[in-house]
């Protein structure tokens, strides 16, 4: 079966925001992305509960569980646990999370992970993202993601792990997008759902700028075998014009359809 294709959309009116980009499957924010503010119940819930349409949730970009300070530490792991409920309640797919840094190293921030894992309680699926910069980010490189996939399928969990595969992220780490996908999954043991971004930026910048396919720094060929071998469902996160991004779905879609 053919994987699902869809976009981060404004999270207005999912339903007729999917239909106007061609989305089958849409991801979007339940909170401001930069605030520590609880998600608020939203009133299409039960709609978007019975929907077809697939939902991802990202969560905040400010969530950090891996910092040794302890109040980013400790309110990072608290919006987590928030926006796990508020995307059970709206009947989400999963979560999306970045994995964050640690000033203190790559190993401390695993083990981190770690213990924020055994301390969440989520009916949805929790997926890990790589990364795209950052001194001592645990998912940047993907011999940090290594050692952070052995630590966090080890945990101590009931809640579903998986991963998260972003195209501009692996171009701004300097990783070679021919066969990443294939390096990740043999790490992770699977690709959960792939973010497909073009890049504002050269590779191994660190910049996580996206732009839309075609509009940016890789190369188109790169981004369609990515969409092939990750074998999963394609979220664009690209800017959101609607033609655009429209233009971004069917990008994927053809690529998916060879």
């Amino acid at each position: 079966m053919t994987p699902p294709v869809g976009a981060h959309i404004w999270g207005r009116d999912p339903i007729a925001e999917a239909a106007e980009v061609g989305a089958e499957i849409v991801q979007l924010f339940l909170s401001d992305p930069q605030s520590w503010e609880r998600p608020a119940p939203r009133d299409d819930a039960a709609e978007l509960r019975a929907s077809e349409l697939g939902v991802y949730v990202h969560a905040p970009y400010l969530i950090n569980v891996c910092s040794p300070k302890p109040n980013v530490r400790h309110g990072s792991r608290k919006i987590l646990q928030q926006t796990c409920e508020a995307a059970a309640e709206v009947g989400a797919l999963a979560v999306i999370v970045h994995p964050g840094h640690a000033e203190d190293g790559i190993d401390e921030g695993v083990a981190r992970w770690t213990s924020t894992l055994e301390r969440l309680e989520s009916e949805v699926p929790v997926f890990l993202e790589n990364t795209a910069g950052g001194e001592n980010a645990v998912a940047r490189r993907f011999d940090a993601l290594a050692r952070l996939w052995e630590a966090v399928s080890a945990a101590r969990t009931d809640v579903e792990i998986g991963f998260c595969f972003d195209t501009c992220h692996a171009h701004a780490a300097g990783e070679d997008l021919g066969d990443a996908v294939e390096r990740a999954r043999a790490i992770t043991g699977g690709i959960d759902l792939l973010h497909l971004n073009d890049s504002r930026d050269p590779a191994g910048t660190g910049a996580d700028r996206h732009a839309n396919i075609g509009a940016g720094q890789i190369d188109l060929d790169a981004l369609r075998h990515m969409v092939v071998a990750a074998e999963a469902p394609v979220i664009v996160e690209t800017p959101r014009d609607v033609d655009a991004l429209r233009a971004d779905v069917e990008f994927a879609r053809a690529a998916l359809a060879g």
